[in-house]
């Protein structure tokens, strides 16, 4: 007796809803065929039982189908197909698909007239902990040479502006001073201010233990001077603006404008880059000593309203322990964080890949490689005026 998924004789009653049945009519042929509702929701066969009955007979070199007793199908029915499609050409029988329904090989052409992307199918695999290992290091380096490249071409396009022979829209410079600029002052105001609060506040918790609250104001005033102000400006332009400038130049590599410019003879590197980046160095110094000013407001709140200390008192303790040297570093910090932060942008969105996805990952990498290049900056920028003794 045969069992019920190989049954020779097509006018047996089907057994049940959604059926396999196989025939050979020749010895170099497999017949399929397919009985009852091959719906969604129904007990589909898996495609796995073809390809045993296929190892089953070694002189099979063709597989046709039959679907004379199918009454209804979907697209379940097309899904079985496709994996059974999918295992039978690895090996080298061929495929006949003369007794589908016409809509059944319509469908089934479409879904493979596209070879499935190499890579596009994301598979769990363990690699070895060194193949890991090696792949890091190769990524890290292929990703050095590219920030190199882009650094020196970044270079190549400002000695190309002030020779006078780049190539970009005025009016966008001044677009891009005034956001980054003037509509950046409320946010840099209100972290700014927050920064002095909290310097003064924890500064004056220690030094009213050996009543030398009065060097508050020197403490946030040279903290602010010298270092934190830029910091936190960079920080703040890091996530507004270097965000922004990786968003929009993103979006044009979506759009392929940037090919377009490529197409047109007009290099990105001067059209789109190099105005973001003059913008930032240009505004960063000023946004910075803006920045200082605010946060020695803060820590005078702290001084006047909770040590009483008054605020003329105040002022000329902070003018006294401040001096050229204090405010020049923190003019260096402000000027690499702005470069820093114009080529972390406009790098990640160069990189952009063409779909909205690679949008949001290139404005989250600019963010992050910003404030990790402010604080590789902060720390080296330390280190040599420590040095330096200044």
């Amino acid at each position: 007796m045969p069992d019920n998924h190989q049954l020779n004789s097509v006018g047996e009653k089907p057994s049940g809803p959604c059926e396999i049945y196989y025939d050979q009519p020749d010895g170099n042929t497999l017949l399929v065929g397919l009985r009852g509702k091959w719906i969604l929701g129904a007990a589909i066969p898996s495609a796995d039982e073809v390809q045993k009955q296929i190892r089953s007979h070694p002189t099979v070199r063709r597989i046709g189908f039959d679907t004379r007793q199918l009454t209804d199908w979907d697209s379940g029915m097309l899904t079985f197909l496709l994996k059974v499609i999918t295992q039978i050409q690895k090996s080298s029988v061929k495929i006949d698909d003369g007794g589908l329904p016409e809509g059944v090989k319509k469908l089934l052409h479409l879904a493979t007239a596209v070879p499935e992307r190499k890579g596009a199918r994301k598979e769990k695999t363990h690699e070895p902990l060194l193949q890991r290992i090696g792949d890091y290091a190769v990524d890290t380096g292929r990703a050095t040479v590219e920030y190199i490249d882009f650094i020196g071409a970044a270079f190549l396009a400002l000695l190309k502006f002030l020779a006078g022979k780049a190539r970009f829209q005025r009016s966008d410079l001044i677009l891009f001073i005034e956001q980054s600029g003037a509509q950046a002052l409320p946010i840099v105001t209100l972290i700014s201010v927050l920064v002095g609060l909290i310097f003064a506040f924890i500064g004056a918790v220690q030094l009213m233990m050996f009543g030398a609250q009065i060097y508050v104001a020197d403490l946030v005033g040279i903290a602010m001077m010298r270092v934190m102000g830029a910091v936190m400006t960079g920080v703040i332009m890091a996530g507004r603006t270097g965000a922004a400038f990786a968003a929009q130049i993103g979006t044009m590599q979506v759009n392929e404008e940037v090919d377009a410019l490529l197409t047109l003879g007009i290099s990105p590197m001067e059209f789109l880059v190099l105005p973001r980046m003059l913008a930032l160095i240009l505004m960063m110094p000023l946004l910075c000593i803006y920045a200082d000013l605010m946060g020695i407001l803060g820590g005078m709140i702290v001084g006047v309203g909770m040590l009483d200390i008054e605020v003329e008192l105040y002022i000329n303790q902070t003018l006294k322990a401040l001096n050229l040297t204090h405010f020049a570093i923190g003019i260096v910090h402000s000027i690499v964080f702005g470069v820093l932060i114009a080529l972390a942008g406009c790098l990640r969105g160069i990189q952009c890949g063409r779909s909205a996805s690679a949008v949001g990952d290139a404005t989250t990498s600019a963010v992050v490689t910003s404030i990790v290049a402010i604080v590789v900056a902060t720390a080296i920028i330390t280190v040599v005026c420590n040095v330096m003794g200044i």
